[in-house]
């Protein structure tokens, strides 16, 4: 029997229905909002995976072509490979799930959200991550939820709740926040430049709205929820534990103390080898175990090492910043590169100019739109010290490579001010700790030093958490370590003026108001740093673009002379490049972005342009063919496509009996505009022209 919740957000109702689809899986609902319509369905292996010590769970958002009335493009005519959309979304319903899951949990589990209808309410992404915690809610898998989630814009100074796709372009902030009835999970968002103030007040407007969302999640377990199945995680021996740590206690203090990555790990290693060696003596293989207990006394150690004592694996205080150094113009053929180094992490970044030819064309639910802003991010295993296959961006680039893009996109100039296709690529070389702001600052680096007249200088940093009971330390620029073995990862982005991206992640079941606003504060005076650092490398973007980067020269034309330029089927605009060599764009409104390397050719092409769209002009001499003869006069092309009569009278000083005694069609002749009427028909004068030119040479 099909059971039905429902809530009004926004002024729409949410409905959360289970019963009538998808029985077969552990836990199905359908979310509808509006037109949206999405299914989520989740579902375990009731067996554990042996041999594991992590949860294997994985998380998809899917959208199905016919939910927006539309068939796939391409050869086959179905849906092929995730989009970068669907991919970035997958991360979004996963981020605030996954540390809901009880400890010794180790059952394979699968969670799918599917899109079957969209509308225009923006909220698809949203649905996926409420759908995600009601089906497991309803499930037997043990999950420590519900979980709500909404977006949040800045239109006109106010928030709103779950801006639709109308809104969207004109808000000030936009992001997505998730959470639980007592804290919040995750924020994903970006925004121009605003300040932490009124970043806090959105996320405590979202959270208002999750309680609400949480609630009736409880509702539809209450009448439709299944028995949750046993789970019985493995006991510690706590007798090993005991004989470990007082192994190991003494080395390891001084080990995590050692200052670089490597040589910190290399050490650990060797003692974990020679730990594992010591106590795996008996029957049963005690590998894992041993392991398990060696890592948990080394989070234990760096975490109290840092609670107690404020001191950091690398000797840092919480609020400091590693030693950053960071150079530009080091590719030559590259039109803007810089290389950003901050302690052990280190980003390569180029910048490439190109025209409208090379702008991203995205075919979406939404309909087709176009990209001029592109920030790619890779990630070799070599900057970790790893030896992997090198295969396609995986769901973590993509998700870093959006994250820097979102940071900068708000400071890249317009495309009528800078009509470039810009797009940037940070290849990380070096790891630890938080690649993705490195490829913020190299990005910003790289942008000025290919003259992209950027609004201003955008930094990134990289925060954490400790949290032991009552005692808290917030952590500036944090190492991989201790992301590891932190509480929270939260990202933040912007200029020396306000915030323009931001995104955290939380492990713990959530984190108060006072500890984010104390955390926005230290990362606002860090990033402030940054920025200063940046400066000093470069100040402000090149007056030049570079060399080799092609040159775009625009023009604007009358809507109505648009035809002229391209002709028939395209043949004079096709003519023009031919004759040139250069790129010509036109758009509906009538501007003309031409790119050449050559600046001459370029020229040569606007000049052809001029002269295709020129008007006559009253009193001007042109120098005519004579297309026409008529008995009353002659019809002469003075501009390419327009015309004039010349009037039998105004041919020559003396009286003429014919029009054909004095001209021929093909024949060139200078002639006067006298006349321009109201509809645009063109009087020509010949003697008049002959009479001004005569005068004009006698004053030579």
């Amino acid at each position: 029997m099909t059971k039905v919740v429902e809530i009004e957000i926004r002024g729409k109702k949410l409905y959360i229905e289970t019963g009538e689809i998808a029985r077969q899986s552990d836990g199905a609902v359908v979310l509808k909002y509006g037109d949206t319509v999405v299914l989520a369905t989740a579902v375990a292996d009731k067996k554990v995976k042996e041999g594991i010590d992590f949860f294997p769970l994985t998380v998809d958002y899917q959208e199905k072509t016919y939910a927006a009335g539309k068939i796939p493009g391409g050869f086959f005519k179905r849906e092929g490979r995730p989009s970068e959309k669907e991919i970035l979304t997958s991360r979004l319903v996963d981020r605030p799930i996954r540390p809901l899951f009880p400890d010794g949990f180790y059952s394979e589990t699968q969670g799918i959200a599917s899109v079957l209808s969209y509308g225009d309410e923006n909220v698809s992404d949203i649905l996926g991550i409420i759908g995600m915690s009601a089906a497991l809610m309803i499930s037997d898998i043990p999950f420590n939820g519900p979980v709500g989630a909404v977006k949040v814009g800045l239109l006109d100074g106010n928030l709103i709740i779950n801006p639709n796709f109308a809104e969207m372009d004109k808000l000030e902030l936009s992001i997505v926040v998730a959470g639980t009835e007592d804290a919040v999970l995750m924020v994903e968002g970006g925004a121009s430049e605003v300040s932490e103030k009124v970043l806090l007040e959105a996320i405590g407007f979202a959270h208002s709205e999750i309680k609400k969302i949480t609630a009736i999640q409880k509702e539809l377990r209450s009448l439709a929820g299944r028995e949750k199945r046993p789970l019985t995680p493995k006991k510690t021996d706590e007798e090993l534990k005991n004989n470990i740590s007082d192994h190991v206690i003494g080395k390891m203090k001084d080990f995590i103390t050692i200052h670089g990555k490597q040589k910190r790990q290399e050490a650990l290693d060797v003692l974990l080898a020679e730990t594992i060696k010591h106590f795996n003596t008996g029957g049963s293989d005690l590998t894992r175990e041993i392991a398990n207990i060696f890592f948990d006394i080394e989070k234990n150690l760096v975490r109290k090492m840092i609670i107690d004592n404020g001191i950091r694996s690398d000797g840092r205080r919480p609020d400091e910043i590693r030693q950053i150094r960071s150079t530009v113009g080091l590719l030559p053929r590259a039109h803007g590169s810089a290389l950003f180094t901050r302690g052990e992490t280190q980003a390569i970044v180029a910048a490439t100019l190109g025209t409208a030819d090379d702008e991203q064309k995205i075919d979406s639910l939404e309909g087709e739109t176009y990209k001029t802003f592109m920030l790619h991010y890779n990630f070799p295993p070599f900057s970790v010290g790893e030896v992997k296959y090198l295969r396609s961006p995986g769901r973590r680039e993509i998700g870093h490579g959006a994250l820097a893009e979102r940071a900068l996109k708000p400071v890249i100039p317009p495309k009528e001010v800078f009509p470039y296709t810009i797009r940037v690529v940070s290849d990380i070389l070096e790891s630890n700790g938080s690649s993705s702001m490195a490829s913020v600052c190299g990005s910003t680096l790289a942008l000025m030093d290919g003259g992209v007249p950027i609004k201003a200088p955008v930094a990134g940093i990289a925060m954490g958490l400790i949290q032991e009971g009552e005692k808290t330390v917030v952590l500036t620029d944090i190492l991989g370590l201790e992301d590891h073995l932190g509480d929270m990862d939260f990202k933040v982005t912007g200029t020396e003026k306000g915030i323009t991206a931001f995104q955290m992640d939380v492990k713990i079941s959530g984190v108060s108001k006072d500890i984010m606003e104390r955390a926005l504060e230290q990362a606002r005076l860090g990033r402030l740093f940054i920025i200063g650092k940046i400066k000093e490398t470069l100040a402000v973007p090149r007056e030049n673009i570079a060399p080799h980067a092609p040159r775009i020269y625009t023009m604007q034309i009358k809507q109505e002379k648009i035809r002229d330029v391209i002709g028939s089927g395209g043949k004079v605009i096709r003519g023009i490049i031919e004759q040139t060599g250069v790129k010509i764009d036109i758009n509906d409104a009538g501007l003309i972005n031409i790119a050449s390397p050559d600046e001459s050719a370029a020229a040569k092409a606007m000049d052809i342009i001029r002269g295709l769209i020129a008007e006559a002009e009253i009193g001007k001499i042109y120098s005519g063919k004579v297309k026409r003869i008529v008995d009353f006069g002659a019809f002469v092309e003075i501009l390419p496509g327009t015309e004039g009569l010349l009037h039998i009278s105004q041919i020559s000083e003396k009286r003429i009996a014919k029009v054909s005694d004095e001209l021929r069609e093909g024949d060139e002749v200078l002639v006067k505009v006298i006349e321009i009427d109201r509809v645009g028909k063109i009087r020509l004068s010949r003697k008049e022209a002959m009479r001004d030119e005569s005068a004009r040479r006698g004053g030579d």
